[in-house]
C-alpha cells in the first residue's frame, strides 16, 4: 500500500470537509472532556475515601440536662456514668479494637464551638452545659464501628452514638452520582460524535465517488480504499481527545491543585501526576469509536 497516496487522499478529504471536522474536533472534545471528568471525579472519591476513613471516628456523645430521651431523662451524664465509659474502652473486650480515643467535656466542647461558629450570634447565647460532653474514639479497623454502637447505645448516660463514616458515606455518594452523571452526559456525546464522524466519512466518500469509482476499475482493493476514509476518521477524533486530554489535566492542575488545595486544605487531593491516567484512556477511547464509526460508514456506503 502506498503510503503517500493514501496520506494524500486523507488531507483531501479533511481540507474538502473542513467545518464538519471541525465539528466532530469540537463534539469529540466536548464528549471526552465530560469522560476526563468522570475519572477524575471517581479518582478525587477513591482519594478523599482513603484520606478520611483512617480518620474517621466514634463518637459516644453523654447526656445533658436538656436531654429527655430515655437513658438521660433530663439528667447531665456525672462521673459514674463517664468512669463506665472509660473503663468499657479499656476493657479487654473492647481494647483490641481501640487504637486511641479521648474525652470532651462541657468547657472543651464549647470551646470548640467557639472557634468553629465564630462571629455566629448563636455562640453568645449558647451555654457550656448545652453540649454533649463526648469520647471520641478511633478504631484500629474503621469497618468495625457497629461493635462501639452495640456496646454504648441504650445505657445510662449515653445520648447516642454516632460514626463518622455515615455522614462520609452521604458525601461521597453525592459525589459518586455526580461522576455517574458525567459519564452519562458523555456517552450521549460520544453518540452524537459517532453519527458525525459517520456522517462525514459519506460525505467525504460522497466528494471522491469519482476518484472511488477509477480505483474500483483500476482493481485498487476495498481495504486501500477504506484506508483513508477510516483515518480521516481517527484523526478528527483524536485532535479532540487530545484537547480533552489537555483539559482534564488542567482541571487538576488549575483547578484541584491551584485553588481547592489551597482555600480548601482540609483534605487530600489528588495530583496532576495521578490525572495523567486519563489521556491514554481518552485516547484509546477516541481512536476505537471512531475507527468502528468510520468503518461502518464507508463500508456501506461502497455497498450501495
Amino acid at each position: 500500500m502506498r503510503v503517500g497516496l493514501v496520506l494524500g487522499e486523507v488531507w483531501n478529504g479533511l481540507r474538502r470537509n473542513m467545518s464538519v471536522v471541525i465539528s466532530v474536533i469540537l463534539v469529540t472534545f466536548v464528549s471526552l472532556t465530560f469522560v476526563g471528568a468522570a475519572i477524575i471525579m471517581q479518582l478525587q472519591v477513591q482519594q478523599m475515601k482513603t484520606f478520611w476513613y483512617d480518620r474517621a471516628q466514634v463518637a459516644v456523645y453523654l447526656c445533658t440536662d436538656y436531654d429527655q430521651s430515655a437513658t438521660c431523662a433530663g439528667t447531665d451524664a456525672g462521673e459514674a456514668e463517664i468512669a463506665a465509659v472509660e473503663e468499657a474502652l479499656k476493657s479487654d473486650t473492647l481494647a483490641p479494637y481501640v487504637d486511641d480515643f479521648f474525652f470532651v467535656d462541657h468547657e472543651q466542647a464549647l470551646e470548640e464551638f467557639t472557634k468553629q461558629f465564630k462571629g455566629n450570634p448563636i455562640v453568645e447565647i449558647t451555654k457550656a452545659d448545652q453540649l454533649n460532653q463526648t469520647f471520641w474514639i478511633k478504631l484500629t479497623d474503621p469497618d468495625r464501628s457497629d461493635i462501639i454502637t452495640e456496646t454504648f447505645s441504650g445505657i445510662p448516660g449515653v445520648q447516642s452514638v454516632s460514626d463518622q463514616r455515615s455522614l462520609l458515606d452521604r458525601i461521597f455518594l453525592f459525589l459518586g452520582v455526580a461522576s455517574y452523571t458525567a459519564i452519562a452526559i458523555a456517552g450521549l456525546m460520544l453518540v452524537a460524535a459517532m453519527l458525525l464522524i459517520s456522517t462525514t466519512i459519506r460525505l467525504s466518500a460522497f466528494s471522491r465517488r469519482r476518484e472511488i469509482g477509477i480505483m474500483r476499475l483500476v482493481g485498487a482493493s476495498n481495504r486501500f480504499i477504506q484506508t483513508p476514509f477510516i483515518l480521516e476518521g481517527i484523526i478528527s477524533a483524536l485532535i479532540g481527545a487530545v484537547l480533552a486530554s489537555v483539559a482534564s489535566v488542567s482541571i487538576v492542575k488549575f483547578f484541584v491543585q491551584g485553588f481547592l488545595a489551597k482555600e480548601i486544605p482540609f483534605t487530600s487531593y489528588i495530583t496532576v501526576e495521578q490525572s495523567l491516567i486519563v489521556p491514554p484512556v481518552l485516547i484509546l477511547v477516541s481512536v476505537l469509536l471512531s475507527s468502528i464509526a468510520a468503518k461502518i460508514a464507508i463500508t456501506r456506503y461502497l455497498r450501495v
